[in-house]
């Protein structure tokens, strides 16, 4: 569907979901947006009556964004994913229908890494069946199974953002760190890099994963992982879902192979509070379960919100593209003295060339013009006299491959 969108910015219906922080909404709103909430998660057939008329879309983790969603979506201009995932998101969809996507890839690391440090601590420590013990009225003061951290090895599956910032702080505790990464990473202090998994679950006395969120990681820990694990090591996953074959885990836990393990994320979790939740890993020894808390910070939070606020204010107001995670990436400065142009379209022959006859018949005079594509999609940004009648632009619909096309004053 081709789209032509320029509105006074009073008109344009924003909806954000999932109890987006406060920060999000007041910083949209200052800017003259209209801010609708919603506390919970939308399924599609939901988010598909919700959509209508809505410009901008903004969600976490548990509302999915389908071609459905997208084909259904009339004025949707973005969705920014107020988390560091966008897997929930159809991003080829959006591509296809020239919505811009934005994600908020780093204001959670801290979160996300102070959890998983504690997380070590406490299970080197038993501490998870030591309490639960207490709380029935038993004392059980033992060091049998007591450890610290240092000098442990710790293992991290995944050395991006997150990986590498843990690297850092666990070798300050003492720990000796390993990683294993399919991309190339560059080693933070004295931590080595493992040439495959199977090293790294050879040495590590406790393993973290810390791997996105894409199809290809689905169940890529499971059994055959866990046997190559040292007897009596730690297991965390704070990274998605979707990775960890829980049902292996919850074995590997019975056997011993696994001595303690949490687990922060899940293949079914609850869209609400109010939800239900199930898991073949409840009950188990030294096992924690923590409602994917990892980034749930108030510190996290407030962050993702003024990042991914910004982001959408600076797609907006000025065409900026940077850090969008399907369209090609374009950094711009604010429209002085021009109207600004943009055209996103399929990556296809031509397309400039009919574009620029477009504004030529149109009797615009271009003060500039910048193209970014990608495999999939193409960018143009022109700036052009103030002096031009906007029927002129219906011709832009015309040229081949247009998705959607959008003016700034």
């Amino acid at each position: 569907m081709v789209g032509r969108w320029s509105f006074p910015r009073s008109r344009m219906k924003m909806l954000l979901l999932e109890n987006i922080h406060p920060t999000a909404v007041e910083r949209l709103e200052e800017a003259g947006y209209s801010v609708e909430t919603v506390k919970g998660a939308l399924d599609e057939d939901d988010l598909i009556a919700a959509i209508k008329g809505v410009h901008v879309l903004g969600i976490r983790s548990k509302t999915t964004v389908t071609r459905r969603v997208l084909e259904e979506a009339d004025r949707l201009m973005a969705v920014a994913a107020f988390c560091i995932g966008t897997n929930q998101i159809d991003l080829d969809a959006a591509s296809d229908h020239g919505v811009a996507v934005f994600n908020a890839p780093y204001s959670n690391t801290r979160s996300v890494v102070e959890l998983a440090i504690g997380l070590m601590i406490v299970l080197m420590r038993d501490v998870p069946d030591k309490s639960a013990a207490m709380h029935v009225g038993k004392w059980n003061k033992s060091a049998t199974g007591s450890k610290e951290l240092r000098g442990k090895t710790l293992g991290i599956v995944g050395y991006g953002a997150i990986g590498s910032q843990l690297s850092v702080l666990a070798e300050n505790l003492g720990m000796r760190v390993v990683f294993y990464d399919l991309s190339e990473r560059l080693a933070l202090g004295n931590a080595r890099r493992m040439r495959s998994l199977d090293a790294l679950l050879a040495e590590s006395d406790v393993v973290t994963l810390h791997v996105d969120g894409r199809k290809e990681n689905a169940g890529v820990f499971g059994a055959a992982q866990f046997s190559r694990m040292k007897e009596g090591a730690l297991f965390l996953n704070l990274s998605r879902g979707h990775v960890v074959d829980v049902g292996a885990l919850s074995q590997a836990m019975g056997s011993g192979r696994v001595a303690g393990a949490a687990v922060d994320v899940f293949p079914e979790e609850p869209r609400t509070n109010a939800d239900p939740f199930e898991s073949p890993l409840q009950g188990l020894k030294n096992m924690i379960l923590t409602p994917h808390i990892g980034g749930s910070t108030e510190e996290a939070q407030e962050a993702i919100a003024e990042f991914a606020a910004e982001r959408l204010l600076g797609y907006l107001n000025r065409g900026d593209t940077t850090f969008s995670v399907n369209l090609p990436n374009v950094q711009l400065a604010e429209v002085s003295g021009a109207h600004r142009i943009l055209h996103i379209h399929r990556n296809q022959p031509g397309v400039l060339a009919e574009l620029n006859r477009a504004l030529t018949a149109a009797g615009l005079n271009i003060l500039g013009q910048h193209l970014k594509t990608d495999e999939r999609t193409g960018y143009v940004i022109t700036d052009v006299d103030r002096d031009y009648d906007p029927e002129a632009l219906r011709a832009l619909k015309t040229v081949p491959g247009t998705l959607k096309f959008r003016t700034l004053h």
